[in-house]
């Protein structure tokens, strides 16, 4: 590790380099973290809960940018789903 050091002190235009590339990698290990943790599309655990797509809130967008969207249920799945209960 000191030749590591040793390197940025002779040539300390890295440095800058350096620092960008941690922030870079910094943010997409929280984004991944993040979005792992809080998506409800994205299962862990299969054995928990096999079909997670059954809790979600219909009402709540689930892309990043959602443009006008108006949700209404679908009557024959509203049926089935009454029937198989």
């Amino acid at each position: 590790m000191s030749g590591f050091f040793a390197m940025l002190r002779n040539k300390k235009e890295l440095i800058p380099l350096i620092g960008c590339m941690a922030f870079a990698a910094a943010g997409a290990t929280t984004a991944s973290i993040y979005f792992l943790l809080t998506k409800p599309d994205i299962i862990i655990n299969k054995k928990h809960n096999p079909e997670p797509w059954e809790n979600l809130d219909p009402s709540k967008p689930q892309k990043l940018i959602t443009i006008n969207q108006q949700w209404k249920p679908v009557e024959e799945l509203q049926l089935v789903k009454s029937l198989t209960k």
